[in-house]
C-alpha cells in the first residue's frame, strides 16, 4: 500500500506525529460518523516525519482500542523511503461508540464532543429512533383534544380513506402509529393534545411587531397543540400584525396580504414540523415594517443543508412521524418542495425570494416586502419590473454569447448583485425561455424558443 503525498486533513483523515492514547477520541469520532483514517508519523501540513516506535504500535494498539472502545480497526504501517509511517483505519459503526463515557463525532477537520440535543439525537439515530417516536408513559388518552381528532378526520380524508368513519379514539390512534405498546408516543402529544404544554413547556410560539432588533410594540404567545399553533399563528399574522391591500374583481372585493399567503403558512409548517424540540428556542415570527421572519431552533441533517433549500431536495423531516401527519392531513407534499414553493410564491407577487440561513442551531427565513401603499412606490416598482426584464434580456444576450456563464459571471457582466441574477433566472426558466443541462458547476444553458427572444 503507497501512501498519497498529496492528502490534506479532512472529515475522514488526520494527521499526528506521534500517538497519545488522548487520540482515541478521534478514532471514536470517526467511528461514530463516517469512518476514517488515523495517520502516525506525519505532520499536520501532510510532511512525512516517520514514527520510531511502529513495531510496538501495531501489536499494542489493535488491543488498547478495542478494550477501550468496543472496535476493531485495522493497523497497517506503510514505509515510504525507510520512512514508517502507521496507519489506523476506522470503519463507521451502527452502534454509538463512547471513550471515557463521552461520544465524539467530526466536523469537517475537528473533533466534537457531543452534548445536549446533539447527543441525545445522535442517540436517536443511532438506535433507530427519531424524539417524535419516543413514548410519554405521563400522557393519557383522556388528554388527546377531540375537537382537533374531527378536524383531522376532514383533512385527512382525501390521504386516509375511510377514516372519517372511524369511531374509535385509540384505534385510530393506532392507525396512525401515534402508540408504542401501550403508550401514546410525543407526536401525540404535540399534534393532539389538549395541553402539549404540560410536558413540552417549550413547544410554544411567539409573535412580535418590531421597530428594530431590539425594540419590540407588541408581542403574543401562541400555545396549543401544533394543529391549533398552526391556525391561531395565521389568524393572529393576518387580523393583528400584516396588512391587505383592497382591490375589485368586478364587483368583488379582493382583498390580497402584503406577503404571499402560501408562502407565509409554508413558513409556518415547515417550523413546526421541523423544530428541534429539545432545544428551548421556541419558534419566532417577528414582523418589521420591511420584512418579516421565522426562526425556531434545528438541526439539520447532513444531506440536507441550508444551501440545498433554495434548490430541489430530498425530504429529511427531523420528525417524520410529526411530518407524516401534516402529510396526511394534506398540508404538505413528502417530496422536499417547501422551501421551493416559497421562492415560487414570492416570484410570483413579484417580491425579493426568501432569505434562508442556519446558525447557532436555528434556522431562519426571512420575507423582505414589496410596498404598493402610494402612486409613487408603484411607480418606482414599474420602473423597477422594466429594469428586471431588461436584465433578463441580457441575461440572454450573454448565455447566447457563452452559454456556461455562471450566476456570478452574469452578474459581473451585467452589472447587477448575484441575488439578482438568481431572481431573474427563476423568472426566465418558470417562463421556459432558459433550461439548465447538467450539473451547476459542469453543466451550460439552453436558450429555448430563440427566434421570439
Amino acid at each position: 500500500m503507497k501512501m498519497d503525498f498529496n492528502m490534506q486533513e479532512s472529515q475522514t483523515i488526520e494527521f499526528k506525529e506521534i500517538w497519545k492514547d488522548n487520540y482515541l477520541k478521534t478514532i471514536c469520532a470517526f467511528a461514530n460518523s463516517d469512518g476514517g483514517s488515523l495517520y502516525l508519523g506525519v505532520a499536520n501540513n501532510g510532511r512525512h516525519l516517520g514514527i520510531a516506535n511502529s513495531k510496538d504500535l501495531l501489536e499494542v494498539l489493535p488491543n488498547k482500542i478495542n478494550n477501550r472502545l468496543g472496535i476493531l480497526c485495522d493497523v497497517l504501517l506503510i514505509k515510504e523511503s525507510e520512512t514508517a509511517i502507521i496507519i489506523i483505519k476506522v470503519n463507521k459503526t451502527y452502534a454509538p461508540v463512547s471513550y471515557q463515557g463521552k461520544f465524539y463525532k467530526r466536523s469537517g477537520t475537528n473533533t466534537i464532543e457531543l452534548n445536549g440535543s446533539n447527543l441525545t439525537n445522535f442517540l436517536f439515530k443511532k438506535y433507530g429512533k427519531t424524539w417524535d417516536d419516543i413514548p410519554v408513559e405521563e400522557f393519557s388518552l383522556e388528554e388527546i383534544n377531540l375537537e382537533t381528532i374531527e378536524k383531522f378526520k376532514i383533512w385527512a380524508k382525501n390521504r386516509v380513506p375511510l377514516i372519517e368513519q372511524e369511531k374509535d379514539l385509540k384505534s385510530l390512534l393506532e392507525k396512525l402509529n401515534l402508540y408504542d405498546g401501550k403508550y401514546l408516543k410525543r407526536a401525540a402529544v404535540l399534534l393532539f393534545g389538549k395541553n402539549s404544554q404540560k410536558y413540552f413547556i417549550q413547544s410554544h410560539s411567539k409573535i412580535g411587531r418590531f421597530v428594530s432588533d431590539s425594540e419590540i410594540l407588541t408581542s403574543d404567545i401562541v400555545e396549543g397543540n401544533l394543529f391549533e399553533q398552526l391556525e391561531k399563528i395565521i389568524d393572529i399574522l393576518r387580523i393583528k400584525y400584516l396588512k391587505s391591500y383592497i382591490s375589485y374583481d368586478g364587483l368583488n372585493r379582493v382583498e390580497t396580504l402584503e406577503y404571499p399567503y402560501k408562502a407565509i403558512r409554508e413558513a409556518v409548517i415547515n417550523a413546526l414540523i421541523h423544530r428541534d424540540y429539545l432545544d428551548t428556542t421556541v419558534l419566532q415570527v417577528r414582523v418589521y415594517d420591511n420584512k418579516i421572519v421565522f426562526s425556531n431552533g434545528a438541526t439539520l441533517s447532513t444531506e440536507v443543508p441550508i444551501e440545498k433549500f433554495s434548490e430541489i431536495h430530498i425530504s429529511k423531516p427531523f420528525n417524520p412521524l410529526i411530518a407524516n401527519l401534516f402529510y396526511r392531513a394534506g398540508f404538505v407534499e413528502s417530496w422536499g418542495r417547501g422551501t421551493n414553493n416559497m421562492i415560487d410564491e414570492c416570484i410570483k407577487m413579484k417580491m425579493p425570494e426568501p432569505e434562508y440561513k442556519y446558525s447557532y442551531h436555528s434556522v431562519q427565513v426571512t420575507f423582505y416586502k414589496t410596498t404598493q401603499e402610494t402612486t409613487q412606490e408603484t411607480t418606482q416598482e414599474t420602473t423597477q419590473e422594466t429594469r428586471k426584464v431588461s436584465t433578463r434580456d441580457k441575461i440572454i444576450e450573454e448565455l447566447r454569447k457563452n452559454n456556461s456563464l455562471t450566476r456570478n459571471d452574469l452578474a459581473i457582466v451585467i452589472g447587477v448583485s448575484s441575488n439578482a441574477i438568481k431572481q431573474q433566472i427563476a423568472i426566465l426558466k418558470k417562463e421556459s425561455r432558459i433550461k439548465r443541462i447538467g450539473s451547476t458547476k459542469s453543466g451550460y444553458w439552453e436558450i429555448i424558443n430563440k427566434k421570439n427572444n
